[in-house]
């Protein structure tokens, strides 16, 4: 595990439970972000698309997950620095997910280690469940 004091490349950072996605959330969100996308929110539109029985989860609402992990363990917001985003797969309601990552570089900058990571959100058992979005972040690490 990587300590604030001695951020080292290969280290991961402390997995992040999300929890269960709430499917009534999701139609809050919606309209929170004007999404008019039905597959929100409703059931037969994702079933018409081929696209299963839940509705899916906002694209920024998962990523928010993966911020809030990295505001976790740094700490602050006003650390966070970046983020770079692949969606590999839809995450649905009542899926349980977790942020996992690893530190892949650390270098000195405006006098602070900023860590670089390999993030990923991750669909069940973090040993062997499905990663629905993978990418990329950078945190300035306290002082």
């Amino acid at each position: 595990m990587a300590t604030m004091n001695n951020p080292k490349v290969g280290s991961k950072f402390p997995p992040y439970e999300v929890g269960i996605v709430d499917a009534e959330k999701m139609k809050t969100m919606a309209v929170l972000l004007q999404d008019p996308n039905p597959i929100h929110w409703d059931l037969d539109a994702v079933e018409n698309l081929g696209l299963g029985d839940k509705p899916i989860n906002q694209g920024p609402n998962n990523m928010a997950y993966v911020v809030n992990a990295l505001v976790s363990w740094i700490g602050d917001i006003s650390g966070f620095r970046g983020l770079k985003v692949r969606f590999i797969g839809n995450v649905f309601a009542g899926d349980r997910l977790t942020v996992v990552g690893t530190i892949t570089g650390v270098d000195q900058v405006e006098g602070r280690d900023l860590a670089t990571c390999d993030v990923q959100l991750m669909r069940g058992d973090t040993s062997d469940g499905d990663i629905v979005m993978s990418g990329q972040a950078s945190v300035l690490l306290p002082e």
